[in-house]
Protein backbone atom coordinates (compact mmCIF):
# COMPACT_ATOMS: atom_id res chain seq x y z
CA UNK A 1 0.00 0.00 0.00
CA UNK A 2 1.07 3.90 -1.14
CA UNK A 3 1.71 6.60 1.48
CA UNK A 4 -0.96 5.25 3.54
CA UNK A 5 -0.20 8.53 5.70
CA UNK A 6 -0.97 11.58 2.76
CA UNK A 7 -3.75 13.41 3.54
CA UNK A 8 -5.94 14.09 -0.05
CA UNK A 9 -8.84 16.46 0.28
CA UNK A 10 -11.15 17.17 -2.12
CA UNK A 11 -13.58 19.93 -2.65
CA UNK A 12 -16.97 20.66 -4.30
CA UNK A 13 -20.22 22.58 -4.02
CA UNK A 14 -22.11 19.25 -3.24
CA UNK A 15 -22.88 15.89 -3.57
CA UNK A 16 -25.77 16.23 -5.57
CA UNK A 17 -25.93 13.71 -8.00
CA UNK A 18 -24.22 14.38 -11.23
CA UNK A 19 -21.10 13.50 -12.57
CA UNK A 20 -18.35 15.29 -11.06
CA UNK A 21 -19.69 14.70 -8.00
CA UNK A 22 -19.86 11.28 -8.46
CA UNK A 23 -16.16 10.90 -10.20
CA UNK A 24 -15.31 12.78 -6.78
CA UNK A 25 -16.62 10.34 -4.61
CA UNK A 26 -15.75 7.16 -6.82
CA UNK A 27 -12.01 8.68 -6.30
CA UNK A 28 -12.39 8.98 -2.65
CA UNK A 29 -13.51 5.52 -2.23
CA UNK A 30 -10.49 4.46 -4.09
CA UNK A 31 -8.05 6.80 -1.86
CA UNK A 32 -9.51 5.48 1.81
CA UNK A 33 -8.90 2.22 0.15
CA UNK A 34 -5.24 2.91 -0.43
CA UNK A 35 -5.01 3.99 2.81
CA UNK A 36 -4.83 7.42 2.89
CA UNK A 37 -6.63 10.13 5.09
CA UNK A 38 -9.60 11.47 3.18
CA UNK A 39 -11.72 14.40 3.55
CA UNK A 40 -14.59 16.26 1.77
CA UNK A 41 -14.95 19.52 1.94
CA UNK A 42 -18.23 20.97 0.52
CA UNK A 43 -20.17 24.47 0.93
CA UNK A 44 -23.40 22.64 0.46
CA UNK A 45 -25.12 19.45 1.55
CA UNK A 46 -28.02 19.01 -0.51
CA UNK A 47 -31.02 16.33 -0.59
CA UNK A 48 -30.76 13.26 -3.35
CA UNK A 49 -26.47 13.18 -2.34
CA UNK A 50 -24.16 10.50 -3.18
CA UNK A 51 -23.53 8.68 -0.24
CA UNK A 52 -19.77 8.46 1.14
CA UNK A 53 -17.97 5.98 1.71
CA UNK A 54 -16.95 4.89 5.13
CA UNK A 55 -13.57 6.57 6.58
CA UNK A 56 -13.84 9.86 4.58
CA UNK A 57 -14.75 12.90 6.70
CA UNK A 58 -17.27 15.41 5.49
CA UNK A 59 -16.86 19.07 6.47
CA UNK A 60 -19.02 22.14 5.18
CA UNK A 61 -17.97 25.58 4.51
CA UNK A 62 -20.83 27.00 3.86
CA UNK A 63 -21.85 30.12 6.54
CA UNK A 64 -24.28 29.44 9.40
CA UNK A 65 -27.75 31.83 9.04
CA UNK A 66 -25.78 34.04 12.00
CA UNK A 67 -22.62 34.44 9.94
CA UNK A 68 -24.52 35.84 6.95
CA UNK A 69 -23.93 39.44 6.14
CA UNK A 70 -24.39 41.43 2.90
CA UNK A 71 -23.39 40.07 -0.52
CA UNK A 72 -19.65 41.18 -0.82
CA UNK A 73 -19.15 40.58 3.11
CA UNK A 74 -20.26 36.94 2.66
CA UNK A 75 -17.92 36.17 -0.59
CA UNK A 76 -14.82 37.21 2.25
CA UNK A 77 -16.28 35.43 5.35
CA UNK A 78 -16.57 32.17 2.54
CA UNK A 79 -13.63 32.81 1.74
CA UNK A 80 -11.92 33.39 5.15
CA UNK A 81 -13.48 30.12 6.63
CA UNK A 82 -12.53 28.06 3.59
CA UNK A 83 -9.21 28.98 4.49
CA UNK A 84 -9.71 28.71 8.24
CA UNK A 85 -11.10 24.53 7.33
CA UNK A 86 -7.54 24.17 5.07
CA UNK A 87 -5.50 25.46 7.49
CA UNK A 88 -6.73 23.44 10.51
CA UNK A 89 -7.42 19.65 7.80
CA UNK A 90 -3.90 20.27 6.60
CA UNK A 91 -3.92 18.07 3.82
CA UNK A 92 -1.09 17.30 1.58
CA UNK A 93 -3.24 17.91 -1.28
CA UNK A 94 -6.78 19.44 -1.97
CA UNK A 95 -8.76 18.25 -5.80
CA UNK A 96 -11.39 21.32 -6.63
CA UNK A 97 -13.92 21.32 -9.16
CA UNK A 98 -16.32 23.28 -11.11
CA UNK A 99 -16.02 27.48 -11.96
CA UNK A 100 -15.78 29.80 -8.82
CA UNK A 101 -14.88 26.48 -6.34
CA UNK A 102 -11.52 26.24 -8.61
CA UNK A 103 -10.62 30.05 -7.66
CA UNK A 104 -11.68 29.92 -3.86
CA UNK A 105 -9.96 26.72 -3.26
CA UNK A 106 -6.37 28.44 -4.99
CA UNK A 107 -6.95 31.57 -2.81
CA UNK A 108 -7.74 29.94 0.08
CA UNK A 109 -4.63 27.88 0.27
CA UNK A 110 -2.31 30.70 -0.87
CA UNK A 111 1.15 30.09 0.75
CA UNK A 112 -0.25 26.97 2.65
CA UNK A 113 1.77 24.00 2.31
CA UNK A 114 -1.22 22.19 0.60
CA UNK A 115 -0.81 21.23 -2.82
CA UNK A 116 -3.46 22.14 -5.19
CA UNK A 117 -5.06 20.92 -7.95
CA UNK A 118 -7.83 22.37 -10.15
CA UNK A 119 -9.81 20.45 -12.64
CA UNK A 120 -12.52 21.66 -15.08
CA UNK A 121 -14.99 18.69 -16.02
CA UNK A 122 -17.33 20.83 -18.58
CA UNK A 123 -17.21 23.21 -21.37
CA UNK A 124 -14.41 25.45 -19.84
CA UNK A 125 -16.24 28.81 -21.95
CA UNK A 126 -19.53 27.48 -19.74
CA UNK A 127 -17.66 27.45 -16.26
CA UNK A 128 -15.81 30.81 -17.26
CA UNK A 129 -17.79 32.61 -19.19
CA UNK A 130 -17.28 36.41 -20.15
CA UNK A 131 -14.17 38.34 -20.06
CA UNK A 132 -13.77 39.11 -16.29
CA UNK A 133 -14.25 34.99 -15.21
CA UNK A 134 -11.92 33.98 -18.48
CA UNK A 135 -8.88 36.76 -17.36
CA UNK A 136 -9.19 35.14 -13.69
CA UNK A 137 -9.11 31.51 -14.71
CA UNK A 138 -5.93 32.51 -17.03
CA UNK A 139 -3.90 33.82 -14.14
CA UNK A 140 -5.13 32.33 -11.29
CA UNK A 141 -4.96 28.81 -12.49
CA UNK A 142 -0.90 29.64 -12.69
CA UNK A 143 -1.22 29.09 -9.04
CA UNK A 144 -2.40 25.58 -9.30
CA UNK A 145 0.10 22.68 -8.90
CA UNK A 146 -2.16 20.39 -11.54
CA UNK A 147 -4.42 21.49 -13.86
CA UNK A 148 -6.80 18.11 -14.95
CA UNK A 149 -8.93 18.90 -18.23
CA UNK A 150 -11.14 16.21 -19.60
CA UNK A 151 -10.59 16.74 -23.36
CA UNK A 152 -8.33 17.72 -26.22
CA UNK A 153 -10.62 20.33 -26.75
CA UNK A 154 -10.87 21.80 -23.86
CA UNK A 155 -7.64 21.94 -22.81
CA UNK A 156 -7.09 25.04 -25.66
CA UNK A 157 -9.36 26.89 -23.45
CA UNK A 158 -6.28 28.38 -22.36
CA UNK A 159 -3.10 30.24 -23.74
CA UNK A 160 -0.96 27.81 -24.69
CA UNK A 161 1.29 28.61 -21.97
CA UNK A 162 -0.90 26.93 -19.84
CA UNK A 163 -2.25 24.33 -21.85
CA UNK A 164 1.55 22.65 -21.07
CA UNK A 165 0.92 22.63 -17.36
CA UNK A 166 -2.58 20.60 -17.99
CA UNK A 167 -3.43 16.73 -18.00
CA UNK A 168 -6.30 14.89 -19.25
CA UNK A 169 -7.16 11.95 -16.63
CA UNK A 170 -9.71 9.80 -17.40
CA UNK A 171 -13.21 9.41 -15.62
CA UNK A 172 -13.47 5.68 -14.55
CA UNK A 173 -16.31 3.22 -15.70
CA UNK A 174 -18.67 2.40 -12.53
CA UNK A 175 -18.00 -1.04 -11.42
CA UNK A 176 -21.62 -2.14 -12.21
CA UNK A 177 -20.83 -1.21 -15.68
CA UNK A 178 -17.73 -3.36 -16.13
CA UNK A 179 -19.40 -6.52 -17.24
CA UNK A 180 -19.16 -8.81 -20.23
CA UNK A 181 -21.65 -7.61 -22.59
CA UNK A 182 -25.01 -8.74 -23.46
CA UNK A 183 -25.09 -11.65 -26.66
CA UNK A 184 -29.16 -12.51 -26.51
CA UNK A 185 -31.48 -10.89 -28.92
CA UNK A 186 -32.08 -7.06 -28.08
CA UNK A 187 -35.82 -5.57 -28.21
CA UNK A 188 -35.90 -2.33 -30.23
CA UNK A 189 -35.42 -0.49 -27.20
CA UNK A 190 -33.81 3.05 -27.88
CA UNK A 191 -32.92 4.63 -24.19
CA UNK A 192 -31.53 7.75 -22.96
CA UNK A 193 -30.07 9.32 -19.30
CA UNK A 194 -30.02 12.17 -18.32
CA UNK A 195 -30.61 14.91 -15.92
CA UNK A 196 -34.18 16.34 -17.96
CA UNK A 197 -32.62 20.09 -18.09
CA UNK A 198 -32.58 21.93 -21.04
CA UNK A 199 -28.36 21.19 -21.84
CA UNK A 200 -29.49 17.53 -22.36
CA UNK A 201 -31.97 18.32 -24.58
CA UNK A 202 -33.81 14.97 -24.31
CA UNK A 203 -36.64 16.59 -26.85
CA UNK A 204 -34.33 15.79 -29.47
CA UNK A 205 -34.48 11.95 -29.01
CA UNK A 206 -38.19 12.55 -28.50
CA UNK A 207 -37.98 13.96 -32.15
CA UNK A 208 -35.93 11.97 -33.58
CA UNK A 209 -37.76 8.92 -32.05
CA UNK A 210 -41.09 10.54 -33.69
CA UNK A 211 -39.55 10.20 -37.37
CA UNK A 212 -38.61 6.44 -37.34
CA UNK A 213 -41.56 4.76 -34.66
CA UNK A 214 -44.40 4.51 -37.43
CA UNK A 215 -41.61 2.33 -39.46
CA UNK A 216 -40.50 0.48 -36.77
CA UNK A 217 -43.46 -0.48 -34.55
CA UNK A 218 -41.58 -3.29 -32.29
CA UNK A 219 -39.05 0.15 -30.93
CA UNK A 220 -39.78 2.18 -27.80
CA UNK A 221 -37.77 4.71 -26.03
CA UNK A 222 -36.72 4.93 -22.60
CA UNK A 223 -35.57 7.92 -21.15
CA UNK A 224 -34.24 7.55 -17.73
CA UNK A 225 -33.56 10.73 -15.44
CA UNK A 226 -35.61 13.70 -13.90
CA UNK A 227 -35.90 17.35 -13.52
CA UNK A 228 -37.27 20.50 -14.26
CA UNK A 229 -38.42 19.89 -18.14
CA UNK A 230 -40.02 16.37 -17.38
CA UNK A 231 -43.51 17.66 -17.39
CA UNK A 232 -42.92 19.78 -20.91
CA UNK A 233 -41.32 16.44 -22.07
CA UNK A 234 -44.23 14.61 -21.09
CA UNK A 235 -46.30 17.06 -22.97
CA UNK A 236 -44.27 16.81 -26.65
CA UNK A 237 -44.43 12.85 -26.04
CA UNK A 238 -48.90 12.83 -25.88
CA UNK A 239 -48.84 15.94 -28.31
CA UNK A 240 -46.70 13.67 -30.52
CA UNK A 241 -49.21 10.97 -30.17
CA UNK A 242 -46.38 8.69 -28.77
CA UNK A 243 -47.92 7.65 -25.36
CA UNK A 244 -47.24 3.79 -25.11
CA UNK A 245 -44.51 4.21 -26.83
CA UNK A 246 -42.00 6.96 -25.01
CA UNK A 247 -41.33 6.44 -21.13
CA UNK A 248 -40.02 8.38 -18.56
CA UNK A 249 -39.19 5.91 -15.58
CA UNK A 250 -37.66 8.75 -13.57
CA UNK A 251 -34.70 8.06 -11.05
CA UNK A 252 -33.36 4.17 -11.02
CA UNK A 253 -30.51 2.79 -9.08
CA UNK A 254 -30.07 0.04 -11.30
CA UNK A 255 -29.46 1.93 -14.84
CA UNK A 256 -26.82 -0.92 -15.89
CA UNK A 257 -29.85 -3.65 -15.38
CA UNK A 258 -32.51 -1.73 -17.26
CA UNK A 259 -29.83 -0.51 -20.25
CA UNK A 260 -27.56 -3.23 -20.89
CA UNK A 261 -29.91 -4.78 -23.55
CA UNK A 262 -31.00 -2.44 -25.11
CA UNK A 263 -30.57 -1.93 -29.11
CA UNK A 264 -29.24 1.38 -28.71
CA UNK A 265 -28.87 4.66 -26.74
CA UNK A 266 -28.48 8.34 -27.22
CA UNK A 267 -26.95 11.23 -26.00
CA UNK A 268 -28.88 14.55 -27.48
CA UNK A 269 -26.77 17.28 -24.97
CA UNK A 270 -25.57 20.82 -26.42
CA UNK A 271 -22.50 20.45 -24.76
CA UNK A 272 -20.75 18.05 -22.48
CA UNK A 273 -17.20 17.36 -20.74
CA UNK A 274 -16.76 13.70 -20.65
CA UNK A 275 -20.42 12.41 -20.22
CA UNK A 276 -20.36 9.36 -18.04
CA UNK A 277 -23.42 8.09 -19.35
CA UNK A 278 -22.44 7.62 -22.75
CA UNK A 279 -18.89 5.74 -21.34
CA UNK A 280 -20.89 3.42 -19.09
CA UNK A 281 -23.26 2.66 -22.20
CA UNK A 282 -20.87 2.49 -24.82
CA UNK A 283 -18.81 0.09 -21.75
CA UNK A 284 -21.52 -2.33 -21.75
CA UNK A 285 -21.71 -2.87 -25.45
CA UNK A 286 -24.53 -0.54 -26.52
CA UNK A 287 -24.54 0.86 -29.78
CA UNK A 288 -24.30 4.42 -29.35
CA UNK A 289 -25.31 8.04 -31.07
CA UNK A 290 -24.55 11.11 -30.04
CA UNK A 291 -24.05 14.99 -30.32
CA UNK A 292 -21.03 15.78 -31.45
CA UNK A 293 -21.03 18.41 -28.44
CA UNK A 294 -18.78 20.62 -27.25
CA UNK A 295 -15.80 20.32 -25.32
CA UNK A 296 -15.35 17.12 -27.59
CA UNK A 297 -15.99 14.48 -24.99
CA UNK A 298 -17.93 12.37 -27.53
CA UNK A 299 -15.67 12.74 -30.38
CA UNK A 300 -13.09 11.34 -27.84
CA UNK A 301 -14.42 8.66 -27.62
CA UNK A 302 -16.55 7.34 -30.83
CA UNK A 303 -14.87 6.83 -33.92
CA UNK A 304 -18.11 7.72 -36.11
CA UNK A 305 -19.39 4.75 -38.03
CA UNK A 306 -16.95 2.34 -36.35
CA UNK A 307 -18.13 2.06 -32.57
CA UNK A 308 -21.07 4.32 -32.88
CA UNK A 309 -22.29 7.38 -34.43
CA UNK A 310 -21.57 11.40 -33.90
CA UNK A 311 -24.68 13.76 -35.15
CA UNK A 312 -24.92 17.56 -35.17
CA UNK A 313 -26.19 19.11 -32.34
CA UNK A 314 -29.91 19.56 -32.19
CA UNK A 315 -30.29 17.48 -35.41
CA UNK A 316 -32.99 15.25 -34.70
CA UNK A 317 -32.86 14.38 -39.01
CA UNK A 318 -29.30 12.79 -38.32
CA UNK A 319 -29.78 11.20 -35.15
CA UNK A 320 -33.12 9.54 -36.69
CA UNK A 321 -31.27 8.75 -40.16
CA UNK A 322 -28.27 6.95 -37.95
CA UNK A 323 -31.30 5.18 -35.93
CA UNK A 324 -32.80 3.87 -39.44
CA UNK A 325 -29.31 2.41 -40.44
CA UNK A 326 -29.33 0.22 -37.18
CA UNK A 327 -32.65 -1.18 -36.86
CA UNK A 328 -32.55 -1.90 -40.42
CA UNK A 329 -29.21 -4.04 -39.92
CA UNK A 330 -28.79 -5.52 -36.88
CA UNK A 331 -25.71 -7.37 -37.77
CA UNK A 332 -23.57 -3.87 -38.34
CA UNK A 333 -25.02 -2.24 -34.96
CA UNK A 334 -23.57 -5.53 -33.27
CA UNK A 335 -20.55 -5.10 -34.28
CA UNK A 336 -20.39 -1.50 -33.72
CA UNK A 337 -21.57 -2.26 -29.60
CA UNK A 338 -18.84 -4.92 -29.74
CA UNK A 339 -16.66 -2.27 -30.78
CA UNK A 340 -17.77 0.22 -28.34
CA UNK A 341 -17.71 -2.36 -25.29
CA UNK A 342 -13.95 -2.44 -25.93
CA UNK A 343 -13.44 0.76 -24.26
CA UNK A 344 -14.67 -1.14 -20.99
CA UNK A 345 -10.18 -2.21 -20.77
CA UNK A 346 -9.31 1.25 -21.11
CA UNK A 347 -11.57 3.16 -18.51
CA UNK A 348 -11.54 0.31 -16.09
CA UNK A 349 -11.58 1.43 -12.21
CA UNK A 350 -8.10 -0.03 -11.07
CA UNK A 351 -7.02 1.35 -14.24
CA UNK A 352 -7.88 5.08 -14.12
CA UNK A 353 -7.78 4.87 -10.27
CA UNK A 354 -4.47 4.69 -10.47
CA UNK A 355 -3.32 6.97 -12.71
CA UNK A 356 -4.94 9.53 -10.62
CA UNK A 357 -2.81 8.34 -7.81
CA UNK A 358 0.19 8.25 -9.51
CA UNK A 359 -0.82 11.79 -11.16
CA UNK A 360 -1.01 13.22 -7.37
CA UNK A 361 2.04 11.48 -5.83
CA UNK A 362 3.85 13.37 -8.46
CA UNK A 363 2.50 16.75 -7.36
CA UNK A 364 3.32 16.00 -3.72
CA UNK A 365 6.87 15.27 -4.76
CA UNK A 366 6.60 11.33 -3.65
CA UNK A 367 8.60 8.47 -5.35
CA UNK A 368 6.57 6.45 -7.02
CA UNK A 369 6.71 2.88 -5.12
CA UNK A 370 6.47 -0.74 -6.90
Amino acid sequence: MENPKKHIAFYIGSLHKGGAERVFVNLAAYFVSRGYRVTMVTQYQRENEYALPEGVVRVLSDLTPRQEGGRVQNLFRRYRKLRRIFKEIRADLVLSTIGKNNFMALCANLLLPTKVVVSVVADPKEEYPGRLMRLLADTLFWLADGIVMQTTDAVRFFPKALQKRCVILKNSVHPVFVRPRFTGERPQDIVAVGRMDANKNHRMAIRAFAQIATRFPKSRLFLYGDGPLRESLEGEIRDRGLWGRVFMPGVVTDVADRIEKAYAFLLTSFTEGMPNTLLEAMSLGLCCISTDCPCGGPKDLIRSGENGYLVPVDDDGAMAACLTKLLENPGMADEMGKKASMLQQEYQPDKVNREWEQYFLKIMGVRRLA
